[in-house]
């Protein structure tokens, strides 16, 4: 069976993902050059068709504008499977060179009807406080 992307625009596979940020100050090192964020993500299937979430896809861009890439299985080790009006929430973390970054992505997503498509994850701030004006 051939699988088939959807724009996201699809009505049935509309993911909202929101993030929520914390300077990890008890495991920085300013000395080390070494800035260590979480952050929380909230998964919601706000679209009418059962998905699971295969990859991630994040772009990680530093204060200096060096940019790192990161593909992989699922997330924290899992692939949630969530039913319409389903949630699912996990932390994680980054580890910075500098004191303020940005991160962006995508959840690559398959529906139970087969089709395939992007869950974008919006554009986010990692900030140690009062780092940024």
């Amino acid at each position: 069976m051939t699988a088939s992307h959807r724009p996201p625009s699809d009505p049935r596979h509309q993911i909202r993902v929101t993030v929520e940020t914390e300077y990890l100050a008890d495991q920085s090192d300013a000395a080390s050059q070494r800035w260590v964020f979480a952050y929380h993500i909230t998964i919601l299937n706000e679209g009418t068709v059962s998905a699971r979430l295969l990859t991630r896809h994040w772009v990680i861009t530093d204060g200096e504008e060096r940019v790192q890439e990161v593909h992989g299985e699922g997330v924290i080790g899992e692939q949630p499977h969530l039913a319409p009006g389903q949630s699912f929430r996990y932390t994680s973390g980054a580890v910075l060179e500098t004191e303020v970054g940005s991160m962006r992505g995508s959840y690559q997503m398959i529906g139970e009807d087969g089709i395939h498509f992007d869950a974008d994850i919006p554009a986010f701030t990692l900030a140690v406080p009062h780092a940024l004006h």
